[in-house]
């Protein structure tokens, strides 16, 4: 018998011609691409953000105390992590809070360190600001696949004196690991030791396979609060991210002076009309369509994991414990014909229409990478997966 479930994931909801971005492609395409989900959105949250469109006056909107609770309730009920309401501030996205603090606690051409491979943003991020990329690569198991922190290398780089500032991952995307407290609170000992402040990017936090538990960056010592700003959303987990609703969470108060300065002077700090309510609807409201969404994107992403060993057994996943995102060792498959993943990643969409990340983007190893988003309904994956392993084939018929 399967498990019986309050929520609909299976249902395929038509996302083109409504301007998604990961749907803007081919009509033979199928995208597993993006890190948004092909879910619908939690019926509560729905239902808040209609009661506030059928208010049909959308203006100038305040952050209300009640924005304030739904973040202190979640964080404090899920997480274990007490905040103090004058920590938070409004923000209309993670990448726009990690891109204000570049410019806000860097100078330009220092350096700031990325644990790669990480999120492409990031370089974005600094690249863009002027800034300079300093890449500590995370070690991997080749026989577990398991990747890990190079301590050695990491306080190195942290020890440059053009190193100011550190963008972690936490849970690490593209790789799926979710940092434990002892490791949590080394990196901000490191930091603390080297005058290097931490932007902890947390919004994958409540995507965590059943059975686990991410640690707040800021809980992991008083020494990770008093050096980090911590960037949090409904977005990532409740999928909305048009919605462009986050926060920052700084405990330290001469930080979160800096924090609250940089972003009302990029402008990024005032909530649009359907902000708060979103946010306010998934913190207090959405729990049991979170833990629903957990346990479904987990088994596709189990369901994957075993097609592809079963079916494609020179191709090696990594382990995951966070996110809806496949990291996929491609490197039996490269040589002088396919030089990277990203010219394997071209030629699966050329030959089947299936749209995946190339992994070079992510620094690091990446190159031999190719990164899968299972967050869709069974058949969706059922059909990606079909591609994938025929693509694969054919490539290894050349």
């Amino acid at each position: 018998m399967g498990i019986e479930r309050k929520y609909d994931f299976d249902t395929v909801t038509e996302r083109r011609s409504t301007y998604a971005t990961k749907w803007e492609i081919g009509d033979n395409e199928l995208p597993m691409w993006i890190a948004d989900m092909d879910f619908r959105v939690a019926p509560e949250i729905i239902e808040r953000l209609q009661e506030r469109l059928d208010n049909g006056i959308f203006g100038y909107t305040e952050v209300p105390d009640a924005w304030y609770e739904a973040y202190r309730y979640w964080w404090r009920e899920r997480h274990g992590l007490e905040i103090a309401k004058e920590s938070l501030i409004f923000c209309t996205g993670v990448v726009p809070a990690i891109s204000s603090a570049v410019r806000k606690l860097t100078t330009p051409a220092e350096n700031v360190l990325i644990q790669t491979p990480v999120y492409n943003i990031f370089f974005n991020s600094i690249v863009n600001s002027g800034r300079r990329v300093l890449q500590s690569p995370l070690i991997r198991d080749e026989e577990t696949g398991e990747y890990g922190i190079n301590w050695e290398d990491l306080e190195a780089k942290l020890a440059d004196p053009q190193a100011s500032l550190m963008i972690l991952c936490n849970p690490h995307n593209p790789v799926g690991k979710i940092w434990d407290k002892e490791t949590l609170a080394r990196i901000g000992e490191l930091c603390a030791k080297h005058g290097v402040t931490v932007i902890s990017d947390e919004i994958h936090c409540d995507i965590t396979d059943p059975g686990t538990q991410y640690v707040p960056f800021a809980s992991a010592s008083e020494t990770c609060a008093r050096i980090s700003v911590t960037c949090i959303a409904p977005t990532k987990c409740f999928n909305m991210a048009g919605l462009q609703t986050a926060a920052v969470m700084v405990p330290e108060p001469f930080l979160r002076h800096k924090m609250w300065r940089t972003l009302n002077t990029d402008e990024v700090a005032e909530p649009n009309a359907f902000a708060v309510d979103a946010a306010i609807a998934a913190f207090t409201k959405g729990a049991d369509w979170l833990d629903e969404m957990r346990a479904y994107t987990a088994k596709n992403k189990e369901t994957a994991r075993k097609t592809i060993e079963n079916e494609l057994p020179m191709l090696k996943v990594t382990p995951s414990e966070a996110t809806y995102l496949l990291w996929i060792d491609c490197s039996a498959l490269l040589g002088e014909d396919m030089p990277d993943a990203s010219h394997l990643a071209a030629f699966l969409r050329r030959e089947t229409g299936l749209i995946l990340s190339e992994g070079g983007q992510y620094g690091g190893s990446g190159n031999a990478f190719l990164r899968m988003n299972c967050a869709c309904p069974a058949s969706i994956l059922e059909d990606g997966l079909g591609r994938f392993v025929r693509g694969i084939r054919r490539c290894l018929e050349r």
